[in-house]
């Protein structure tokens, strides 16, 4: 068990978490043995337009050159994860987005066929969720079709995979308080302390991280105080991502996992181990390794 006082209070003294490695050897820093760890890659994506920049064995390459073992892959349309899952099925968890054809983040809840293309996908392909999806506004509305789609993800016992803010994660667990969730960039622009809430108010809501490297990491100055608090309270519930969502991401993959591993350097060896693939390993039932990498 962390003592959590002994790190924030060396946090909130503007120091990195380094400095406190005296104060107790096993809260010391994993530091530069951070690139020993395999990284679970929680929010991926492989959309049309990088399927030509980059064949699926590139893609494979990236996540063998950044020691990314597995990750977590949804894409718009779902050929591009099912592409990417055949040709290397140990290391990609795939998992359903919803946007194809004319069916896009802000729509989707509305297109005419949904249910059936859900249904038809989920029976074809072992997708582990379905999402990343969007609810940009909350439109009470589609409770219906809302039911529909958690009843799907309860009866194959996975994932929603859901970027919002924290009213519609709310919204869900209301209609069925057993659905699994997974909250995309921690709520993204979600303030720190209103993610630390809801990740209290739901002792079983996972989150991934992507895009949320700059607010974690405060530099040279340690670990940003409030997310540090939602790191060490919620260490089982947090997995990092890159957010593939365009080709400049793709392009810049090597820089975004370097990033992730730099905040995760940060923290005790326990504790980065459980973001960067421990957690990971539990929630999908897979054995995560650097033996991996090299390997489909």
């Amino acid at each position: 068990m962390i003592d959590r006082t002994v790190v924030l209070g060396c946090a909130l003294s503007g120091l990195l978490l380094a400095s406190c490695a005296g104060a107790d050897g096993d809260h010391a820093p994993i530091g530069d043995a951070v690139a020993e760890l395999p990284i679970f890659d929680a929010h991926i994506h492989y959309k049309e337009p990088a399927w030509d920049a980059y064949p699926v064995e590139s893609i494979i390459e990236l996540m063998d050159r950044n020691g990314v073992a597995m990750g977590l892959v949804s894409s718009t349309p779902d050929e591009g994860t099912i592409m990417l899952w055949k040709h290397a099925p140990n290391r990609i968890v795939p998992e359903l987005r919803p946007y194809h054809g004319s069916a896009g983040s802000s729509n989707w809840a509305k297109v005419d066929g949904m249910e059936a293309y859900l249904e038809d996908r989920l029976e074809r392909y072992p997708h582990e969720g379905i999402g990343e999806f969007h609810i940009h506004r909350l439109d009470i509305t589609d409770v219906k079709f809302f039911r529909t789609v958690v009843a799907m993800a309860r009866q194959r016992d996975i994932y929603l995979h859901v970027h919002s803010d924290a009213e519609p994660i709310r919204w869900l667990k209301s209609l069925d308080g057993e659905v699994k969730i997974i909250w995309a960039h921690a709520g993204l622009s979600t303030p720190a302390p209103e993610v630390h809430a809801l990740m209290a108010e739901f002792p079983d809501l996972l989150a991934d991280t992507s895009l949320r490297e700059w607010d974690i990491d405060a530099d040279d100055r340690g670990l940003d105080p409030a997310w540090e608090r939602i790191i060490f309270d919620f260490q089982d519930r947090l997995m990092v991502g890159s957010d593939t969502w365009v080709n400049s991401q793709w392009d810049n993959y090597d820089a975004i996992i370097a990033s992730n591993r730099t905040w995760l350097s940060k923290l005790p060896r326990d504790v980065a181990e459980k973001i960067a693939y421990r957690n990971a390993e539990r929630v999908f039932g897979r054995r995560i390794s650097m033996d991996q990498i090299g390997t489909r």
